[in-house]
């Protein structure tokens, strides 16, 4: 196991190479053990089978035995996991935003980066929130990891004495990019955050327009960007106003992206594809959105141009 990079990595440790232990101990002993009774009591057919009426001392011993190691692994799981859910008072906070399929860390005051920047040796909370579908927050090296669900406060906390940079990866399956949600969180000395902090422009200060915030809320940017990289979509810019072929009832057939289409297409996502994308990967939102929250939608996406 890699070495730990924050004040809780060792409480898990211990509860982990605990029960690795004991498992591989009796893994070990009763393979052993099974081997051993089938070459020494080995016998030959029609030999009648002997026959026992039990052992009350065996009895015993293979239920107290059992009992003092599962309640030995429970505390050592318990001394690990307490501290966990006791978070100190002046630990700075971080909001971690998941989406399909990306992370995004709100510091406050309209400060957003793509990244976790933490000073060392400095408690620090972070609150958990989604914006689409479950997901989970893990890094591996702090030995923490929390679900991500929509609609449920959720928090984790750690303090990282060990500057350098991290892995933050999500464990829970989250749909097509899953396997790509990741992102990094980097332990910097204390003067180096400030200095970073005090850098990250306040995003907050000019308001995304309405259909944008729709569009990262809703997730629909994790599979349509808006700068014409193709992901498992179309790309939002420069759709609008242009002729594609798309696939209805398997026959192809040119269509104009017109208001009606973005708006059809955001109801019935299935109904025409463009061509050279899969069908089923995008759910209907018409039980999600409003007629007022699409329309907003659409007039974003008519500004979209190349």
């Amino acid at each position: 196991m890699f070495e730990g990079a924050s004040n809780l990595a060792d409480g898990v440790d211990r509860a982990f190479v605990f029960i690795f232990s004991i498992a591989a101990f009796f893994i070990i002993g009763i393979t052993a053990f099974m081997i051993w009774v089938v070459i020494r009591y080995n016998r030959k057919k029609g030999k009648p089978a002997m026959q026992f009426t039990g052992n009350n001392t065996l009895e015993v011993i293979w239920i107290v035995i059992p009992l003092i190691i599962v309640m030995a692994m429970f505390y050592f799981g318990w001394i690990g996991f307490a501290p966990m859910r006791k978070v100190p008072a002046d630990a700075m906070k971080v909001t971690a935003i998941g989406r399909m399929w990306e992370w995004s860390f709100d510091y406050g005051n309209g400060k957003i980066s793509k990244i976790m920047v933490v000073p060392a040796d400095k408690p620090v909370r972070v609150d958990l929130h989604s914006v689409d579908v479950n997901h989970s927050f893990f890094v591996p090296a702090f030995r923490v990891k929390e679900d991500v669900i929509p609609g449920y406060d959720n928090f984790l906390w750690f303090s990282a004495f060990r500057v350098g940079e991290y892995d933050i990866l999500c464990t829970e399956y989250c749909g097509l990019m899953h396997s790509a949600m990741m992102s990094s969180v980097k332990v910097v000395p204390e003067a180096e955050f400030i200095a970073w902090l005090d850098s990250l422009p306040a995003t907050g200060d000019i308001p995304d327009p309405e259909g944008l915030t729709l569009l990262k809320n809703t997730g629909c940017i994790a599979c349509h960007t808006l700068d014409g990289i193709r992901l498992v979509g179309p790309s939002f810019k420069g759709f609008y106003g242009k002729t594609h072929t798309v696939v209805e009832k398997g026959a192809e057939k040119e269509v104009v992206v017109n208001e009606e289409y973005l708006r059809s297409s955001i109801l019935e996502p299935n109904k025409q594809v463009v061509k050279g994308f899969n069908k089923g990967l995008m759910q209907p939102y018409g039980n999600v959105l409003s007629e007022d929250q699409i329309k907003l939608m659409v007039e974003y996406l008519m500004t979209l141009k190349d």
